[in-house]
């Protein structure tokens, strides 16, 4: 039996931002944290996961097992109301078992690449919103998870100095929020959506 490798304190530092790398890069994780999918307190679930994936590579005193890894990572999953199928699960243990065996060896190459893809990286949303027009309506969806990287296809309620002006000047071939008539208590009375071949 080989003795017990240990990082050293240089490699543990650069092995803990390994692990937040690779958690930060896997979109199944990001996605449930993101829309919340695990509740409130998700994104406390995934910082408390790189956590637990961190001490379990340097406090454990057995032989540390990919399979072991793959539960902890299925279990945090769970924990954010999140299955995943594709095969995610493996490969992210796969890279944190590489990363540690290379970090033993006091190679941080992995890490080092990491970083600088993570400099690199664009902030794209992972899902993006399309107008489809459909009566699906998510009321209880948070906006502010939306990334403004580029025109919005929702409607905006126009100013109303803008709406009592002439709305025959407006015709520029692009679909236009139709004019919104306002009831004596507040309410605003909008128009019914336009049908895409759709008929009841």
């Amino acid at each position: 039996m080989e003795a017990e490798r240990q990082l050293s304190v240089e490699a543990e530092a650069i092995f803990r931002e390994g692990v937040a790398l690779v958690l930060s890069r896997w979109s199944a994780l990001q996605l449930a944290v993101d829309n919340e999918w695990g509740g409130r307190d998700s994104r406390r679930k995934s910082e408390q996961l790189a956590a637990d994936v961190f001490s379990w590579f340097t406090q454990s005193k057995e032989v540390l097992y990919i399979d072991d890894l793959e539960d902890i990572l299925n279990e945090a999953m769970l924990s954010l109301n999140t299955v995943t199928e594709d095969g995610s699960i493996e490969e992210v243990a796969e890279k944190l078992m590489f990363m540690n065996e290379e970090c033993l060896n006091g190679d941080f190459q992995s890490v080092e690449s990491l970083r600088e893809a993570n400099h690199r990286r664009v902030a794209l949303p992972h899902v993006k919103q399309v107008n489809d027009d459909d009566d699906d309506d998510d009321d209880n969806e948070r906006d502010d998870t939306l990334e403004n990287d580029g025109p919005s296809n929702m409607m905006v309620d126009t100013p109303e100095s803008q709406s009592n002006s002439n709305p025959v000047d407006m015709t520029d071939n692009k679909p236009t929020p139709k004019p919104v008539a306002k009831t004596e208590d507040g309410w605003e009375v909008v128009g019914p959506r336009r049908s895409k071949g759709k008929r009841n």
